[in-house]
């Protein structure tokens, strides 16, 4: 792919350029009705219908050039270094101006651009009408009229893509004012002897260096004649003297001049009879008074149909693979291989798949809260509590993410630009309960609690995690962060009807993702927890119950005195471990030791054998649920926090901050409910 003719996907965020990129590519990149869905940069293949392969790729929705945020780093580098042949930039036609400002930019990079007018659709529902033939002759390059969700467009969008890249012509970009061009002109001549750059990109350059840009100074101070940067920053200083401004905010108030005229130009505004649905709903859900309740609300809700409607789909997969457990063991002969495949394959995969219906809800709740454009108010909603609490309010999108899983929720965290925010808002996105744990959640709150509380002692769990969440950062950002917290801007995009195709590929991705792992990491370690409870075997005439003498039993018993005071047995802690590989395998574990204890016996489901358990009780299952939603992430989040901020103290601080926190909370829980009298 890396032969092939590379062209660029790029724009602001929420423009619809990821969904842009999906239609044409049938790649399943996510996207969100937020901004900062998109992270990295995604590369895809892509066939013309008259045969001819190109390379595509979906760069970090940005709204600017300017190396503040990483988005913006990756957005520029991919640019710069992987020299595309063409450009596509997506414009959001609802919002066009603020579009047209990146575009601007986009222009002074002299490689091939096209403008793909994306949402016109919902531009024509904003009684916005747009003269699609002027905004082309404007900008002064293709510009295509597009609906990303339904298809519209895509096509014609690569087709003029490759006719420009074989021109070969660059754009033309927007003149500044005249005091800003002839600032412009002296750093062109200091830069002229610069060896290395194509000319097409010295304006760009030019711009950036005016501007004050030490990235770009940095890449041309080795290459450019001695006293050049001295040169340029008197230029700049004269600039600022004579304007009463800094370089910077000059240009882009030539930039905002620029994109406003042409949106004036081009816009003529329909007539509206009454408020946007849009400001309507805001009123309500965004209300300062309203708005968290309603929040708490929209939780609830969430969780009761995951609970409700999972529930009969649950008992199916349930009542199918006690079925097959019962069918299975009786033309096996009594040994090590039925055992291993009724319970440790059977049991421990099984016990983790029925819970299938549930997490299909789950994310099928949160992928519509996401395209429907909810979840943005939310993190607006949040915003003061967040703050209150030391966090930016754009560390609630990642920490929402979280829900689903914490890796790309960690990934996420890339958007926000303060390093001190970024970081503590990676060590706390642990705390949210991830998908994995509602296997856990959803096998003992079933268990212990009547069906009507069910959902309520789970939506505690979640409530739980962010408190804590929220009360750790409030630490860190106390003591290893200290500082102020940047404020909140974010772009709340308008509510939009997300279509039924995009809400099943976001639960079906998600819930796949789910599938896999219980086929490959939770059968693995099913296995490896099934051989450890079962070996080695007691000796004959043995007092000690074969799954105690074993490997599994030594071990808990070994951790038992410190899970004491949480109300746990060693069959608890047994379990516990074998979730640091992913919270899924805690279910799986207690599936697969409650099969060897049962002695090959059919003795029903998970659930009944759980409620026959007499060292459970509701007060101990909510304990450990307790325990299993704040100790060690799984490994994989562990490691891609290393990843993410370069150094090992993180993620070590990580795993002893949360081991501590949850003994101490499953701890207070239990000694407090016995003190109850629960």
């Amino acid at each position: 792919m890396r032969d092939l003719p590379l062209i660029a996907f790029t724009g602001n965020p929420n423009s619809g350029k990821t969904t842009l990129f999906n239609a044409l590519t049938g790649a399943h990149q996510h996207v969100s009705n937020y901004p900062g869905a998109t992270v990295e940069v995604t590369r895809a293949a892509y066939r013309t219908p008259d045969g001819e392969e190109l390379a595509l790729i979906d760069l970090p929705g940005t709204y600017s050039l300017t190396t503040y945020s990483p988005e913006e780093r990756v957005a520029r580098r991919a640019i710069m270094e992987d020299r595309p042949v063409a450009i596509v930039c997506v414009l959001d036609a609802s919002n066009l101006e603020r579009n047209l400002y990146f575009l601007t930019q986009i222009l002074e990079l002299g490689v091939p651009t096209v403008a793909a007018l994306n949402m016109v659709d919902e531009a024509e529902r904003k009684g916005l009408n747009l003269d699609t033939d002027r905004l082309e002759k404007l900008l002064g390059v293709p510009t295509v009229p597009t609906v990303a969700t339904r298809g519209k467009g895509v096509a014609e969008v690569v087709r003029r893509a490759r006719e420009v890249a074989r021109a070969g012509a660059p754009p033309t970009p927007f003149e500044f004012g005249a005091h800003v061009e002839s600032a412009l002109g002296e750093v062109l001549a200091a830069i002229a002897d610069v060896d290395g750059v194509p000319e097409t990109r010295r304006r760009f350059m030019a711009v950036k260096l005016l501007e004050g840009d030490e990235d770009v100074a940095g890449d041309v101070g080795a290459s450019v004649p001695p006293g050049a940067l001295d040169r340029i920053a008197e230029v700049r200083a004269h600039l600022e003297a004579h304007l009463g401004d800094e370089a910077e905010i000059l240009v882009a108030d030539e930039r905002y001049g620029i994109a406003s005229g042409i949106a004036r130009e081009v816009t003529r505004q329909g007539h509206r009879d009454r408020v946007r649905t849009t400001e309507q709903i805001d009123s309500l859900v965004t209300n300062r008074v309203l708005g968290l309740p309603i929040l708490l609300l929209v939780m609830w809700g969430l969780f009761e149909g995951v609970f409700h409607l999972g529930a009969p789909a649950m008992r199916g997969l349930e009542s199918l693979f006690v079925w097959a457990q019962g069918s299975l063991g009786p033309v096996l002969p009594q040994g090590a291989v039925r055992s291993l495949l009724v319970d440790g394959v059977l049991g421990g995969v099984g016990g983790v798949l029925v819970f299938l219906p549930q997490v299909l809800l789950l994310f099928l709740g949160i992928a519509l809260l996401e395209d429907t454009g909810y979840l943005a108010r939310a993190a607006f909603v949040i915003d003061r509590v967040m703050h209150a609490f030391g966090l930016h309010g754009k560390s609630f999108i990642p920490m929402l993410l979280g829900l689903g899983c914490s890796v790309p929720a960690v990934m996420s965290a890339r958007t926000l630009s303060d390093p001190k925010d970024r970081i503590a808002t990676i060590l706390v996105i642990p705390l949210m309960s991830c998908s994995a744990r509602l296997p856990v959640y959803a096998l003992l709150a079933g268990a212990f609690f009547p069906p009507e509380r069910a959902a309520l002692v789970v939506l505690s769990l979640y409530l739980l995690g962010v408190l804590l969440a929220v009360t750790a950062a409030k630490v860190f950002r106390s003591t290893l962060f200290r500082g102020e917290s940047a404020p909140f801007v974010m772009e709340l995009p308008p509510y939009r009807a997300p279509t039924a195709r995009a809400l099943l590929m976001h639960m079906w991705e998600r819930a796949w993702m789910y599938v896999q792992k219980a086929g490959t990491t939770i059968l693995a370690m099913s296995l490896v927890v099934w051989t450890v409870s079962s070996f080695p075997r007691a000796p004959e005439g043995s007092e000690v119950p074969p799954l105690e003498y074993s490997l599994a039993g030594r071990a808990g018993k070994a951790l038992e005195p410190a899970l004491r005071p949480c109300g746990f047995d060693w069959r608890l802690g047994v379990a516990l471990v074998s979730g640091l590989a992913a919270k899924e395998v805690v279910v799986s574990s207690l599936a697969t030791i409650h099969g060897v204890s049962s002695d090959d016996e059919d003795s029903g489901t998970l659930r009944e054998a759980l409620q026959a358990d007499r060292s459970m009780s509701p007060l101990v299952a909510y304990a450990f649920m307790v325990f299993v939603l704040v100790y060690i992430p799984c490994i994989s989040t562990v490691a891609v926090i290393w990843r993410e901020t370069g150094h090992w103290k993180w993620p070590l601080l990580l795993v002893c901050y949360t081991t501590l926190l949850a003994w101490c909370c499953a701890t207070a829980v239990y000694q407090l409910g016995t003190l109850l009298g629960l």
